[in-house]
């Protein structure tokens, strides 16, 4: 074994926990692509999709069969017909889509059923339940176009849904539903994925796309949209990596309605539907990238877009709930000797003081403010930072928060103890200062063997 291994190993695990934590028991749809399957990629996502669910998550996985459709429709020498970016489903089309869907069901099924040695499959055992569970509804003539047997979901059945993913299997949804009177309608992967997310109101809705996600040039110049699609396909473009509800919505608006699934309005829209409707978070990700799933699920930015309600990452002050997180933060700092050690007892009791910044419900940075009002002053401690995200300008926004509650307080300055970091107060306005400055309280529990730098910010 590589020596170096257990050394990026165990940092990138321990990175990893707060967000297999907050996942378990969790509900996630999952939209995947026919595109993906085309490209030869199923078996490596399915060995993804089996960790996360080993994990605790729960899962519902909608698939499409674009690709596969128009090869069974070559293969006939039939022609596709499309209007207002949906495909027109003739009988023809009717007959293709559930071959291709039968193939496909066949394909997803063995891929779950492998238990290779050495892959993520070894030892799995994960029932993948299929079934009448999406009730559909035609979309019949839009503006003189008659679509045939091209429907829309009228309904999931999301209480036989939840009863098979409690018991632990997986459901998988395909892109077909069928009327009360027994009408067959072919469906699109993203309105069966999108309608499943909000009957089941799950927790994360994710597609797995042809596309990266949404670029940061349209979120910040919407006028320009149509001008910017262009640059979809540029591999160096950046991917904005949380897009709020209200901007998702603003640029849906600026855009034109969407004609092929590379298009940012094609999922876009599906991603504000499913947001309105009650899931917390959508994602937009790309199926090229291997491990493109477990990336944008278990790191703290993630690869693709995620569209939310409000801003995922706040800063506030902490509660009860918060003490594991703010253990588990500090604790490696406090091994390495850059933070004196404080018990569970110590946090629970002062809670109140700390400011914390969360992300997707995992804490991130915290800081304590201990204010010592006779000598005008407040501590600031156990400024910590994970260093996953450092460098983000977390330690700035905190220590601004904290300015202002000492403020608040009528304090007129505010002081830390360090012994490694003083190099980062200095940049930010403090100047050291003998440690017999300390109020006669501070200066009682001060350990000279430590020989901390005492360093303090004026706030006035």
């Amino acid at each position: 074994m590589d020596l170096v291994f257990p050394h990026t190993f165990v940092p990138w695990f321990r990175a990893v926990a707060p967000h297999i934590h907050a996942h378990r028991g969790k509900t996630f749809v999952v939209g995947l692509s026919g595109e993906l399957i085309a490209a030869g990629k199923l078996t490596s996502f399915v060995q993804d999709m089996a960790l996360m669910q080993a994990m605790g998550i729960r899962i519902v996985l909608a698939h499409g069969f674009r690709p596969q459709l128009e090869e069974q429709l070559r293969a006939k020498g039939h022609t596709s017909h499309f209007s207002h970016g949906m495909r027109i489903t003739d009988s023809v089309a009717l007959d293709c889509a559930q071959e291709a869907a039968g193939q496909l069901r066949y394909e997803i099924e063995a891929a779950f059923s492998q238990g290779l040695p050495n892959t993520a499959m070894a030892g799995a055992s994960i029932s993948v339940i299929s079934g009448n569970f999406v009730t559909a509804r035609p979309v019949g003539i839009v503006d003189g176009v008659d679509f045939i047997h091209t429907g829309l979901v009228r309904k999931i059945d999301a209480v036989s849904v939840r009863r098979a993913i409690d018991a632990g299997a997986m459901v998988m949804l395909s892109p077909f539903g069928f009327s009360h009177t027994g009408e067959a309608f072919n469906l699109s992967m993203e309105d069966v994925a999108t309608s499943a997310a909000i009957a089941l109101q799950a927790d994360k809705l994710i597609f797995v796309t042809e596309v990266r996600g949404i670029l940061q040039g349209i979120v910040q110049e919407p006028q320009r949209a149509v001008e910017l699609e262009a640059a979809q396909h540029d591999p160096d473009a950046e991917i904005d990596q949380e897009l709020a509800l209200l901007d998702a919505k603003r640029l849906l608006a600026a855009l034109p309605n969407p004609l092929q699934p590379t298009d940012t309005a094609f999922y876009l829209q599906h991603a504000v539907k499913a947001s309105e409707g009650g899931v917390e978070r959508v994602h937009i990700i790309p199926y090229k990238v291997d491990g493109a799933l477990l990336m944008e699920v278990f790191t703290h930015d993630g690869l693709g877009t995620m569209i939310v309600d409000e801003k995922l990452e706040s800063l506030r002050e902490a509660s009860s709930d918060d003490v594991g997180g703010i253990l588990q933060l500090i604790e490696p700092f406090e091994q390495d000797g850059t933070l004196v050690k404080r018990s569970r007892t110590e946090i629970e009791r002062d809670v109140s003081q700390y400011t914390v910044i969360e992300h997707d419900g995992v804490i991130f940075g915290c800081a304590a403010l201990y204010p010592y009002p006779e000598a005008g002053t407040a501590e600031m401690a156990a400024l910590t930072v994970s260093p996953h995200v450092q460098g983000q300008g977390d330690g700035e926004r905190i220590l601004k928060r904290i300015e202002q509650r000492a403020r608040a307080m009528g304090l007129s300055s505010i002081f830390v103890l360090t012994t490694r970091t003083m190099h980062w107060f200095n940049k930010r306005g403090f100047s050291p200062v003998d440690p017999n400055w300390l109020p006669e309280a501070r200066k009682r529990n001060y350990k000279w063997d430590r020989r901390s730098q005492v360093l303090v910010k004026n706030l006035k």
